[in-house]
């Protein structure tokens, strides 16, 4: 059993997904020998997840990069809110991080504060975050062959009647005094393809490249290509169209082809880190959420970049270089290290001692309950995503509620309306029970038939598993593993599921994808915890 990222092999060819799951919005790096790609985590912490490489085919996980409230705080942040597009960039001995904490997205405004943080080494220390200005979302920063440093965003324009996608701006940014100066330059309005995003600038061979993302998240997403011989524009698309897109190709593997970032290996080849999805159906719903994929890039004689065909491939040659293999992430995780090791995530809070405990009880988790399902200041969710379409989750829980309002258990998650859970509670007469109760946009459904009596039983296994379109619970007391849930739909935990469509407003997107999870609640704030003996990770053949 492997993670799906980082598995060794010798061969010289990209597998994509290269980052199985929930990883959207790739920024791609190359400093020096090492490559680096960064993606979008909204409400999740750590912000901005960081994989690592040296040859394009095998990523490690580096964890995140925004750690800790000082650097970035999702209290009651919304679903799919917080942690938007970041931009990765490494200038005058420094990486750069710019990135948007998106507050609210509905009714056509979206409240986005960028920030640029950085840090004299990957793994930081990151400095305190400058904000600059909040005009749009989808940030970056490009640095000039003259020195200079220029931040880039989509322009937001909250007018009802307007084109609420207003084009691409530029400002220069003085990375020394860390603030804008001078005045903000529309330079791209988009393509008739519209919802211009996702903005990142090159130089090469006297033109500057203007990437954007265009089309909005879902089918009809794309990557447009436009260049000029000026900083300022005017910024001419590719006439040949989009750089790459599944629009209209619903036989691909992967669909959504879109928002994306190049980078030139050390040989002078070039590659595009883009995002796509893999609905189970065509057309249907992407529990997996958004993912990365790479994408080779030839350069045409009049000097376009083009991706062979226009569309994503699901195996791509790999640059001649070393193989770089890392060790495989262990399948059990048997919390004996002093923090979460960087598979896991917590929703809308860092992982902070108060309430992720490693150290009360050696080899074990201790969680702290936190608010209820929908509670979005103090959730108590320790997660990973979903890479697989058959994976699973199994765990041992040890765990004694002392009122109704105490519970925990396994989830499948997506957002605060939409999950599955088992979890031990009290039942009327105060004994322990164990229940499933699902949460479908936001209405719940209980399944009584399900309910096991536990007895005096303090320990019990819990597994979620997940089977393409369906997910079901299981449990062990100690005589083997039963099920427990009848069959769920898994397709409630992904983007499509979660959209919300209002007239005349643009549609409300959710923009992560499906989580297994260990989940504690202790809705009256009475000290409850539960204690976690290990948890290990299934994927395909290995959940049988």
């Amino acid at each position: 059993m492997t993670s799906g990222v980082t598995t060794p092999t010798t061969t010289r060819v990209i597998h994509n997904p290269v980052l199985p799951g929930f990883h959207p919005d790739p920024s791609i790096l190359r400093v020096g020998e090492d490559y680096y790609l960064a993606t979008s985590t909204f409400e999740w912490y750590p912000g901005v997840r960081l994989h690592h490489s040296r040859d394009l085919v095998h990523w490690r996980p580096l964890g995140g990069i925004l750690t800790e409230r000082r650097l970035l705080d999702l209290t009651g942040v919304g679903d799919s809110c917080g942690v938007w597009a970041p931009c990765l960039s490494y200038a005058h001995g420094r990486f750069h991080l710019v990135y948007t904490d998106v507050a609210s997205f509905a009714s056509g405004y979206w409240d986005p504060q960028n920030y640029v943080v950085t840090a004299p080494d990957i793994t930081g220390p990151w400095s305190d975050p400058v904000a600059v200005h909040a005009h749009g979302f989808d940030p970056s920063l490009f640095h000039d062959d003259d020195g200079s440093t220029w931040l880039l965003a989509m322009r937001a324009d909250w007018r009802p009647g307007r084109d609420s996608f207003g084009g691409i701006e530029i400002q220069r940014y003085d990375p020394v005094a860390g603030r804008l100066v001078g005045p903000p330059r529309l330079i791209f309005e988009g393509t008739t393809a519209g919802v211009t995003e996702g903005p990142h600038l090159y130089r090469r061979d006297g033109w500057y490249y203007l990437l954007t993302a265009e089309g909005g998240t879902s089918w009809e997403h794309q990557a447009t290509v436009a260049r000029s011989r000026s900083l300022f524009g005017p910024y001419r698309p590719d006439p040949a169209g989009p750089l790459i897109s599944s629009y209209g190709r619903p036989e691909l593997r992967l669909q959504k082809a879109g928002h994306g970032s190049l980078v030139e290996t050390g040989d002078g080849r070039w590659y595009l880190a883009h995002l796509t999805g893999r609905p189970y159906t065509p057309l249907g719903n992407c529990v997996l959420g958004r993912e990365t994929a790479l994408q080779p890039v030839e350069w045409t004689a009049d000097g376009w970049p083009r991706v062979r065909g226009g569309v994503p491939a699901d195996v791509v040659a790999a640059p001649d270089l070393p193989p770089a293999l890392w060790p495989a992430e262990p399948a059990t995780d048997h919390f004996d290290a002093p923090t979460l090791g960087p598979a896991w995530s917590t929703l809308r809070r860092p992982a902070t001692p108060d309430w992720v405990d490693l150290a009360a009880r050696p080899s074990h988790l201790r969680i702290v309950g936190g608010q209820s399902p929908v509670g979005r200041h103090r959730p108590s969710l320790v997660a990973r995503r979903v890479t697989d379409p058959r994976c699973a989750l199994s765990t041992v829980l040890e765990f004694r509620p002392e009122t109704f309002r105490q519970l925990a258990g396994i989830t499948g998650y997506y957002n605060s309306r939409n999950w599955h859970y088992a979890y031990v509670g009290l039942d009327d007469a105060g004994e322990p029970v164990l229940e499933v109760l699902s949460c479908d946009s936001g209405r719940r459904t209980a399944y009584p038939e399900a309910t096991v009596r536990l007895g005096r039983r303090a320990r019990i296994g819990l597994r979620v598993v997940f089977d393409g379109p369906v997910l079901r619970f299981w449990y062990d007391l100690g005589d083997g593993w039963r099920p427990l849930s009848p069959v769920l739909d898994a397709t409630i935990l992904s983007d499509e599921h979660a959209a919300r469509a209002v007239d005349g407003e643009p549609t409300g997107w959710g923009f992560t994808g499906a989580f297994a999870g260990l989940w504690v609640q202790d809705i009256g704030a009475d000290g409850g915890y539960a204690d976690f003996d290990s948890a290990t990770w299934h994927t395909g053949a290995a959940v049988d």
